[in-house]
């Protein structure tokens, strides 16, 4: 899954792509790549980001829509907002990606439920501005509450008449979640997996590898991740982990080229 930010704040690439031209342009890039699918969002759900109006979202989301799927693209809009939702797949897109799994807009599951789109459920307690206030995880700990938050919003989504079969969840990585809760989760994604659906994993460029990777002059920028992010794609792939969302398609192909050299020796 490509992403393609039309967005002026995104954490990684905020403002290069806000034009419609610029977001086609990179998203076709990212399919001649070897893009599946190309994720388009008009939000940045970045920690500290402030909401943009829907009316904004919509025109930066729907014309690249538009534009892609006419071009040949599979398109996914990353959206929280059942308006957005209902515009984007009338413009052609086949998945909606929810980082808030229905919570910010509970509307959102009877559009896709109504549509025949696949679901993405992430993992989620609060909107950007707030969400650090929202990384207490005890007395269970990370993953057994993810575990149980996700089933509640699997339960929520089938509820809505949205069959198992077309939804995927995600754990949300960096979402109200400290780099230990982030790494916790991906040595755990089994347990993630037994609720019975496919799984997408978005660490693409995720702060907690720029503190993994962090020295005298604090942690590795946003642009400096890749290397380890193409070595955690390798490790996920070999795990059977269903989907990856990213930012650099080139670099997780040839990831995913050497975990296929190798299983078949």
């Amino acid at each position: 899954m490509g992403i393609v930010n039309v967005t002026p704040d995104s954490f990684s690439d905020g403002g290069r792509f806000a034009t419609t031209e610029a977001a086609v342009a990179h998203g076709m890039l990212l399919v001649g790549q070897g893009a599946d699918l190309l994720d388009i969002g008009g939000e940045s759900t970045r920690p500290g980001a402030v909401r943009p109006v829907v009316g904004d979202e919509l025109d930066r989301v729907v014309p690249v829509i538009r534009e892609l799927v006419a071009a040949g693209a599979v398109v996914s809009v990353d959206t929280m907002r059942a308006e957005v939702a209902a515009a984007a797949l009338e413009a052609g897109a086949v998945v909606v990606n929810d980082v808030s799994g229905g919570l910010a807009d509970p509307a959102i599951l009877d559009v896709v439920a109504a549509s025949g789109a696949t679901y993405v459920a992430m993992h989620w307690r609060a909107h950007a501005d707030r969400m650090r206030d929202f990384s207490d995880y005890e007395p269970d700990g990370v993953v057994a509450s993810v575990r149980r938050e996700l089933g509640e919003r699997l339960a929520a989504a089938e509820a809505a008449g949205i069959p198992r079969e077309r939804i995927v969840l995600d754990p949300g990585l960096g979402f109200a979640k400290t780099p230990t809760h982030n790494w916790e989760l991906l040595r755990a994604l089994d347990e993630l997996a037994a609720l019975g659906c496919p799984l997408l994993v978005g660490a693409s460029r995720k702060s907690f590898l720029g503190t993994l990777l962090s020295d005298d002059d604090g942690p590795r920028s946003v642009d400096e991740r890749e290397h380890a992010h193409a070595a955690l794609v390798a490790l996920l792939a070999s795990q059977g982990v269903d989907y990856l969302r990213v930012h650099d398609v080139r670099a997780t192909r040839d990831a995913l080229a050497v975990v296929a050299a190798m299983e078949d020796l």
